[in-house]
């Protein structure tokens, strides 16, 4: 895209422009389709990325976790694999917004081809934010953009975690964030995809309440062992969020 944006006049209808107060970024978002939310912030605090290392998300939606991981790391470079195309515009929209067109570049593909699309072993770390409910999970949303990024109307879980183990180098790592009911079909495909579980961390909404998000990381052919982090409480009070998580928004 040659054309800059320059303005909040350049987003489209039902478009806004919203400040992730880091290093002046902004992201364009539709609110009648998909933004995103605190598990793209957690991943990308949960990730760590080494310095120049080549980086896929699969299912970018418009964009956040590479954005996110540009302020925050120093890794060389961010693929980004989108299905739909208007999600894709909005995250290329945004990558020339805040001239990171060096740093990211956005692709429409579907995560069920990623391994053809990038080639095997290409990355050294994949994050992904997938859907997280399959056909048995509840009432899908009408909204055929909300339907596929929650469920699993394109792509299913273990496309995710086959595709990744495709295109990670030996000894990378996949971050994922994704739903404590499903770890254990979790595990149980990441180890049919030689991806061996080694951090995790829960996300508690209160700290008196189980747990609503579970954080992570495996690496490709790696030893078993797993290490359980301190959990993250996410709220002190009704709309009062913790100070761990204030620092989470901050890092």
């Amino acid at each position: 895209m040659n054309k800059k944006i320059e303005n909040e006049n350049y987003l489209h209808p039902g478009e806004r422009l919203d400040d992730l107060q880091r290093n002046g970024y902004k992201i364009i978002q539709n609110p009648e389709k998909f933004c995103f939310g605190i598990d793209a912030v957690l991943l990308s605090h949960f990730a760590e990325i080494k310095k120049g290392s080549h980086v896929l998300d699969m299912g970018t939606g418009t964009g956040i976790l590479p954005i996110l991981l540009s302020a925050k790391t120093e890794a060389g470079f961010f693929e980004a694999l989108e299905i739909q195309e208007e999600s894709s515009d909005m995250a290329r929209r945004s990558v020339a917004y805040n001239h990171l067109e060096d740093r990211i570049r956005i692709t429409t593909g579907n995560i069920a081809e990623a391994s053809s699309i990038y080639g095997y072993h290409s990355f050294d770390a994949v994050v992904t934010n997938p859907p997280y409910m399959n056909d048995k999970h509840g009432l899908k949303n009408p909204e055929i953009p909300k339907a596929i990024a929650r469920h699993e109307v394109l792509c299913t879980l273990e496309d995710v975690i086959r595709e990744s183990a495709r295109v990670l180098k030996p000894k990378k790592s996949l971050f994922m964030v994704h739903r404590p009911f499903r770890l254990a079909e979790i595990f149980k495909l990441m180890m049919k995809h030689r991806l061996e579980p080694k951090r995790m961390r829960f996300v508690h909404p209160y700290i008196d309440k189980e747990p609503n998000i579970v954080l992570i990381e495996s690496v490709l052919d790696g030893n078993p062992m797993i290490k359980v982090e301190p959990p993250i409480i996410v709220y002190q009070s009704p709309n009062k969020y913790t100070e761990e998580l204030l620092d989470i928004y901050r890092f």
